[in-house]
């Protein structure tokens, strides 16, 4: 089983007109949607969204295909359950992306850039298969992929953690230091300049993970 971060970017003109929406209106930021399903053509969202109520409302009301949808305004954003028919094309997200042992994690982030991120988890073969799925005119970036299952990005990545622990065997982070950067480029194989590089990457996106989780 694995893990898989994904970003999926559209054009202005493969881009979901809601999304679209949202992308051109300077009064939202992003929406998180939290959960979802789509049943005999009807999709059934609830979401988090950061702006403001009334501008992600316009591109609600009246607009074809939307069933019923409910705002409830809280800090910084708001929420919404929204229900609306499918697309001419049939298919939603969450439909796209399905495969036998494919699980979409929430939350899935539609951004103001034409993007959409989100994590995916299950046997390697068919999150390949997620990606033979994409339709034209729509890009697909993996970010990042993990062979355990999880639902957020490493906090390093393999070459990272590869020069921490290399760097933590030879005495690097003792106190006093055992070894100097030099050592930690041997031992890696690498130039002194990528050794310093790796791990001051690793540190930080270390940092920025304990702090994110306080």
């Amino acid at each position: 089983m694995k893990s898989m971060g994904i970003e999926i970017g559209y054009t202005s003109e493969t881009i979901p007109p809601l999304h679209a929406g949202l992308c051109e209106s300077p009064a939202l930021d992003r929406e998180l949607i939290v959960g979802g399903q789509s049943v005999d053509g009807v999709e059934t969202i609830t979401s988090f969204v950061y702006g403001e109520p009334e501008a992600y409302e316009s591109l609600l009301y009246d607009r074809d295909g939307v069933l019923e949808y409910d705002i409830a305004p809280s800090d910084d954003g708001f929420f919404c359950y929204l229900r609306r028919k499918l697309g001419p094309e049939g298919l939603s997200l969450l439909d796209a992306l399905a495969q036998k042992t494919v699980v979409v994690v929430p939350p899935i982030e539609v951004r103001s850039d034409r993007t959409i991120r989100l994590t995916l988890v299950g046997h390697p073969e068919d999150l390949a298969a997620v990606m033979d799925a994409v339709a034209d005119g729509i890009r697909f970036d993996v970010r990042w992929v993990s062979d355990e299952v999880t639902v957020r990005e490493p906090a390093v990545s393999d070459r990272q953690l590869t020069a921490l622990r290399a760097a933590w065997e030879l005495g690097f982070y003792e106190v006093p230091r055992e070894a100097g950067i030099e050592a930690v480029a041997d031992e890696l194989g690498c130039a002194v300049s990528t050794a310093s590089e790796l791990l001051r990457r690793a540190e930080a996106n270390a940092v920025e993970r304990v702090l994110d989780e306080r």
